[in-house]
């Protein structure tokens, strides 16, 4: 399979170039271990270390704290656990970048007006994403004002020339999250909102615009999109090259981007990814119980990962930028 790595921004930065470059050769000949986390002390991956010898190659960080509109008056205590364990984390992810990691970001936006406790939830907030779209309306406004201040926390990484897998708006085929409570229509104009406001108003040229969906009517189109993926969780233990998930992933365009999986649980087998040739390009582990116990994947399972020819650690990365 020849994949498609010239990214959908004409002024991509060269490490943009490079990474697609990477993430295309790799694709059906080996996958990036990966690993989500969203607290500063980044246990998971003290976790990894200490029981396979080895860092995964890719980290995720979660940017849910920097969310401009967190209602702090109404919450409850979980919410504002998980916030401040979260608030700083982009320190690590500099920190990740000066050892030449790759870096991807997920963002659990938290209603850019009105909402409660975990506002990112549906069921936290009254938020309507359609309105969100009709220029001049208070939601409109709201929104345009929350993401120029995340386009201004990712400017210095553009600035430093720091290649990020760019994951908004994920699960946007279900209605959990505000952002796909509206349907599809209302989803691709978020994405497209975004892809515009960030590549030609604020020139955010080192983004990797990953989509992450399985759902061709969600699908925002193939001029906006560098990669796509889906998450899954699967059932403890139960660790395969997870084709069936690949091939319906890749019914949602007909062009051969290059495809990963955004979130997972249960992590695969490198052994079967190897044996079947699958063309994951990564894969992240959710973080907390799904790294943190032996629930879903006990330790043996992921030393027989971290120790694959196929699993791409950190110290098998070459320089990328």
């Amino acid at each position: 399979m020849k994949w498609i790595t010239t990214p959908c921004n004409p002024n991509a930065q060269p490490c943009v170039h490079k990474l697609m470059t990477y993430l295309g050769q790799l694709a059906g000949h080996g996958i990036l271990t990966g690993q989500h986390t969203k607290t500063r002390g980044m246990e998971e991956l003290c976790h990894i270390e200490a029981i396979t010898g080895k860092q995964p190659a890719l980290l995720g960080f979660e940017l849910l704290s920097y969310s401009p509109n967190i209602n702090y008056r109404d919450t409850d205590e979980e919410c504002l656990t998980e916030v401040e364990d979260n608030y700083g984390t982009l320190q690590q992810a500099w920190a990740w970048a000066a050892q030449k990691g790759i870096l991807t970001l997920t963002w659990h936006w938290f209603s850019p007006l009105g909402g409660r406790s975990k506002a990112f939830y549906t069921a936290n907030t009254a938020f309507d994403a359609s309105l969100s779209l009709v220029p001049g309306t208070p939601e409109n406004k709201a929104l345009l004002s929350d993401m120029d201040v995340m386009a201004g926390i990712l400017r210095p990484f553009c600035e430093a020339g720091i290649p990020i897998l760019w994951r908004p708006f994920h699960e946007g085929d279900g209605d959990w999250f505000w952002w796909g409570a509206k349907g599809p229509e209302t989803l691709k104009g978020l994405w497209r909102l975004m892809y515009d406001r960030y590549t030609n108003l604020h020139g955010l040229s080192n983004l990797i615009w990953v989509w992450n969906s399985p759902v061709p009517a969600c699908y925002p189109g193939d001029d906006v999109v560098d990669i796509i993926s889906r998450d899954m969780y699967p059932p403890a233990h139960e660790h395969t090259a997870q084709m069936d998930k690949l091939l319906d992933l890749q019914k949602i365009t007909q062009q051969p981007k290059i495809p990963l999986i955004g979130e997972i649980g249960t992590i695969p087998s490198a052994k079967a990814l190897c044996e079947e040739k699958a063309a994951w390009a990564s894969y992240m582990t959710w973080c907390g119980e799904f790294t943190l116990t032996e629930n879903n994947t006990t330790n043996e399972e992921l030393r027989a990962m971290y120790n694959h020819p196929w699993a791409i650690t950190k110290d098998r990365l070459p320089e990328l930028y």
